[in-house]
C-alpha cells in the first residue's frame, strides 16, 4: 500500500513538472520526422524527374556535382573534383558562425552541408498534387520552397552586432539591401520575378535590369505621390503586376493606419501620406484593382450549385494569401474610421469578391462577419450601405461551409435584435429592410436554418415561460419590449417567405421550416395575452399582423377572431370616451399607449380603426372558402350584440365613429356570406369530397368578393393616410430645423453684439485713460 502511494506521488510530481515538456518534445519529434519524410519524397521525385529529362547517366553526374559543392575537398577524388567544375572550395568546412544562418539554429535543423534542395518546404503540397515541372519552373519552385527572399530585419540587426565592418560595407555600397518591406509580402516580389523569368527562354537566365523599376522608387522619406499611384495602377491594369499590387497593398495599409502613425500608436509603415488627394487615389486603386488581380492570378471557379473551388495548390497561392490577409486586415481597420457613405459602400463591396479566398482563415472571417453585421444593423447606415453589407453576408452563406453559415446566421440575428432596440418613425423603415433581407438567408440552407431558427424560437418561449412563472413586478418587461416584438415578427417573415406554396412547388417538396409554424404561433398567442390591458393593445395589434402574414403565405388557419373580440369587450371600448385634444397615436411605432391617451376619444377611435382593419384582413383570407358563411357567423352575432349594447344610454358607448365602422364591417361579412351561399348552391359534390372542396373558387380572385373589395378600399385609404402623416412629419421636421437654425443665428448675432459692446467699452476706457494721461502731463508742464 505504501509502494502504491509512493508511485502515485511520483506520478503526480511527474505530471506537474515534466509531462508538459515530454509531450512537447514528442510533438516536435513527430513534426521533424514528418519534415524529413517529405524531404525524402521530394528528393526522390526530383531524381525521377531528372532521370526522365536528362537520362540516368546525366542524372548521376548532376547528383555528384550537387553533392560536390558542399563536400570536403580532401575526401573528393580527382574525377569528382574536375566533374564539379572550377569552383572555389575550402579545405574543410569550419563550424564558425558565418557558415550558418544568423540566429540560433534549431535542434533538428539541416546541417550546412546539405543541398539546397533539402531546405524546408513552405508550400504544404503533397507529392501527388505536384506535376512534373520543367527546368525553369523547377528553379522557381526552388526559390519559393527555400524561402530565399532575402534576410529579415532581425537577421540584419544581428549581423550589425556580430560583424559591424561588413554591415558598414553594405551600408556604404549596397544601401538597398538594408531597406526592408514587410516580410509577409516579400514573397510577392520574388514570385513576380519568377514570372518574368518564365517569359524568357528557359535556358537563358534573365539579366537584372539596371533601370528603375516600373512600380516606382521610394524617396528618402517614403512620401507617397499621385504619380507613384498612377504608375502602379497602370502596371496592374496593363501587366497584372504583382510587384505593383504589393506596393498598393503597403500604401493602403499605411492609409488605414494613418491617424495611428500620427499619434505614435501604430508601427512604422512603408509610406507616409500627407495629401488627401493621394489618400483618395490609394483607396480607389486598392479597392478596385486588388480583387481583380487576385482573380487573375488565382481564378475562382464556381459551380451552378454555388460551390467554389480555389486553386490552393498553385505556387502563387501562398505568397498571394499573405497579400490577401494584409489587404483584408487593412479594410477591417479602416472601415470604422470612414464616414462618407460612398467610400463606405466601395470599401464594403471590395470584401465580396474576396470571400472565397478567406474561407480558410477562420479568425479573420469572424472579424469580417462581425464588422459587416455591425454596418448592416446600424441605425445610422443608409439603405444602399445596408444592401451592400447584406450582399457580403449572403455571399458568405452561399460559398461557406456549415460552420460559416451557422456563424453568419447567428451574427445576423443578433445584429437584428441589437438594431431594433430603438424603434421610431426614423428607424422603422431600416428595421423592416433588415427583416426582409435577413429572412432570405434562412432559406439558402434550410437544414442549418431550421436548427438556428428552432433554437431562437425556443429561447423566446423560455422568456415567455419565465415571465409567466416568475410573476414579479417587472418580469413582463422581458417580453413586452421592441426586441421581443421584432423577433417574433422577423420569424413570421422567415416562415412566410420560405413556406408558401409557390416556393414549395418550385422546390418540389415541403419546406423544412414549416415545422416551426406551430411553436411560433403558440408563443405569439401567449405573448399577446400576457397582460390583456388597454395599455398594450398596440402590442397585440403588432403580433396579430405577424400571425396574419404567416396565415396569408402558408395557408395555415390561425384563430384570431377571439383575440380581437377581447379588445372590443374590454372596459376601454365598452364605455363612452372622454374628450381630449391629443395628437393621433401612430400604432405602427408604439407598443404601449401612454397613460394620457387611456379613456380618451382619440385612443378609442384609433383602436376601433385597428380592430376593423384587422377583422377585414382576417376574413379576406377565407373570403373564397366554401365554409365562409359558417366561419363568419359567430363573429357576426358577437358584433351585433356589441352594437346593441353600445346603444344603451346609461352603460353604452356613444362613439359614433366606432359604431359606424363596425356596422359597415358586419354588412360586408353578411354580403360575402350570401355570395358564397349563392356559389355553393350550384355545386354537385358532398362535403366529404375534399378535392372538390379545396378546388371551390380556387381560380376566383379574392378582390372581387364583397369583403375583398372592402379590404382593397381600406388599404388604399390607409396608404393615403400614411402618406399624409409622413408629409406632416417631414414638414414638422423642417420647421423644427428652421427654428433651431434661426435660434443659432440669433445666438450668434447676440454674441457678436456683445463683442462689439465690449470693444466699445474697451475703446472708451482707452480714451479716458489717454485723456487722464494728457491732463496729468499738462499739470506736470505747468
Amino acid at each position: 500500500m505504501a509502494g502504491a502511494k509512493k508511485n502515485f506521488k511520483s506520478t503526480k510530481k511527474f505530471e506537474q513538472k515534466h509531462l508538459k515538456n515530454v509531450l512537447e518534445k514528442r510533438k516536435a519529434g513527430a513534426k521533424i520526422k514528418q519534415q524529413h519524410l517529405l524531404k525524402t519524397k521530394k528528393k526522390a521525385r526530383k531524381a525521377t524527374d531528372a532521370e526522365f529529362f536528362k537520362g540516368p547517366e546525366d542524372a548521376e553526374k548532376a547528383a555528384r556535382i550537387r553533392s560536390s559543392k558542399t563536400a570536403n575537398v580532401n575526401e573528393m577524388s580527382v574525377d569528382d573534383f574536375f566533374g564539379g567544375g572550377f569552383e572555389i572550395v575550402d579545405q574543410a568546412p569550419k563550424p564558425n558562425k558565418s557558415s550558418k544562418k544568423l540566429g540560433k539554429r534549431k535542434r533538428d535543423e539541416p546541417e550546412p552541408n546539405q543541398s539546397d534542395d533539402d531546405a524546408s518546404d513552405d508550400l504544404d503540397i503533397s507529392d501527388a498534387e505536384q506535376p512534373i515541372a520543367s527546368d525553369s519552373e523547377e528553379e522557381d519552385d526552388t526559390q519559393l520552397d527555400n524561402g530565399d527572399l532575402g534576410m529579415s530585419k532581425d537577421a540584419m540587426d544581428a549581423l550589425a552586432k556580430d560583424d559591424p565592418d561588413f554591415y558598414k560595407f553594405l551600408k556604404e555600397n549596397d544601401p538597398e539591401a538594408l531597406d526592408f518591406d514587410d516580410a509577409d509580402l516579400a514573397e510577392v516580389d520574388d514570385l513576380s520575378a519568377s514570372e518574368e523569368e518564365e517569359d524568357d527562354s528557359p535556358k537563358k537566365k534573365r539579366k537584372k535590369s539596371t533601370q528603375p523599376d516600373a512600380t516606382g522608387i521610394l524617396s528618402q522619406d517614403n512620401e507617397l505621390t499621385q504619380e507613384m499611384v498612377a504608375r502602379w495602377k497602370a502596371s496592374i491594369t496593363e501587366n497584372h503586376s504583382l510587384k505593383a499590387a504589393r506596393q498598393v497593398v503597403l500604401a493602403f495599409r499605411a492609409a488605414a493606419h494613418l491617424n495611428e502613425d500620427e499619434d505614435g500608436q501604430g508601427r512604422n509603415q512603408a509610406y507616409t501620406i500627407s495629401s488627401p488627394e493621394v489618400f483618395h487615389d490609394v483607396l480607389i486603386v486598392a479597392l478596385k484593382q486588388i480583387p481583380g488581380i487576385l482573380q487573375h492570378h488565382i481564378p475562382v471557379k464556381e459551380s451552378a450549385s454555388g460551390k467554389v473551388y480555389v486553386p490552393t495548390e498553385s505556387k502563387k497561392f501562398k505568397p498571394l494569401s499573405m497579400l490577401l490577409r494584409s489587404f483584408t486586415s487593412s479594410i477591417l481597420h479602416i472601415l470604422p474610421t470612414l464616414s462618407d457613405d460612398a467610400t463606405l459602400k466601395l470599401t464594403l463591396s471590395a470584401l465580396r469578391p474576396l470571400v472565397p479566398y478567406l474561407l480558410t482563415y477562420r479568425k479573420l472571417l469572424k472579424s469580417i462577419i462581425k464588422t459587416v453585421v455591425d454596418f448592416w444593423s446600424q441605425t445610422t447606415s443608409s439603405e444602399p450601405l445596408r444592401i451592400i453589407a447584406f450582399l457580403v453576408l449572403r455571399r458568405l452563406v452561399v460559398v461557406g461551409d456549415k460552420g460559416v453559415r451557422e456563424a453568419v446566421l447567428k451574427a445576423t440575428y443578433q445584429g437584428l435584435i441589437a438594431g431594433s432596440r430603438v424603434t421610431n418613425v426614423n428607424t422603422v423603415q431600416g428595421i423592416n429592410l433588415m427583416k426582409n433581407s435577413a429572412a432570405e438567408l434562412w432559406g439558402l440552407d434550410q437544414s442549418i436554418g431550421y436548427t438556428t431558427a428552432y433554437n431562437f424560437i425556443r429561447q423566446l418561449a423560455i422568456h415567455l415561460r419565465n415571465s409567466i412563472v416568475h410573476n414579479q413586478n417587472d418580469s413582463y418587461k422581458r417580453v413586452y419590449n421592441w426586441q421581443y416584438i421584432h423577433s417574433l415578427d422577423f420569424w413570421s417573415y422567415v416562415l412566410s417567405e420560405h413556406c408558401n406554396s409557390v416556393r414549395e412547388a418550385e422546390a418540389g417538396k415541403e419546406s423544412q421550416l414549416r415545422l416551426l409554424i406551430y411553436p411560433l404561433v403558440q408563443v405569439t398567442l401567449g405573448a399577446m395575452r400576457l397582460i390583456p390591458t388597454a395599455t398594450y393593445f398596440p402590442l397585440r395589434f403588432h403580433m396579430i399582423r405577424s400571425l396574419l402574414r404567416i396565415s396569408r403565405s402558408t395557408g395555415t388557419y390561425i384563430p384570431l377572431a377571439s383575440v380581437l373580440i377581447e379588445v372590443l369587450n374590454s372596459a376601454e371600448m365598452r364605455r363612452s370616451p372622454k374628450q381630449a385634444s391629443l395628437k393621433a397615436l401612430d400604432f405602427h411605432v408604439v407598443y404601449k399607449a401612454p397613460k394620457s391617451y387611456l379613456r380618451t376619444r382619440v385612443y378609442q377611435d384609433g383602436v376601433g380603426e385597428q380592430v376593423v382593419d384587422l377583422f377585414a384582413e382576417y376574413f379576406v383570407l377565407w373570403s373564397t372558402n366554401i365554409a365562409f358563411p359558417e366561419f363568419a357567423l359567430p363573429v357576426i352575432i358577437t358584433l351585433k350584440r356589441w352594437l346593441k349594447q353600445s346603444r344603451k344610454k346609461a352603460s353604452g358607448n356613444n362613439n359614433g365613429k366606432l359604431r359606424s365602422g363596425l356596422v359597415l364591417l358586419v354588412q360586408k361579412l353578411e354580403a360575402n356570406a350570401k355570395f358564397i351561399e349563392g356559389k355553393r348552391a350550384k355545386v354537385d359534390f358532398a362535403p366529404r369530397d375534399r378535392a372538390q372542396v379545396d378546388a371551390f373558387l380556387k381560380d376566383f380572385s379574392w378582390e372581387k368578393t364583397p369583403v375583398g373589395a372592402y379590404v382593397v378600399a381600406q388599404r388604399k385609404a390607409g396608404a393615403e393616410k400614411a402618406k399624409m402623416m409622413e408629409e406632416a412629419r417631414k414638414e414638422d421636421e423642417r420647421k423644427r430645423k428652421k427654428e433651431e437654425q434661426e435660434a443659432l443665428e440669433e445666438n450668434a448675432a447676440g454674441m457678436e453684439s456683445e463683442d462689439e459692446d465690449m470693444d466699445d467699452l474697451d475703446e472708451n476706457e482707452n480714451e479716458e485713460e489717454e485723456d487722464e494721461d494728457e491732463e496729468s502731463s499738462e499739470e506736470d508742464d505747468e
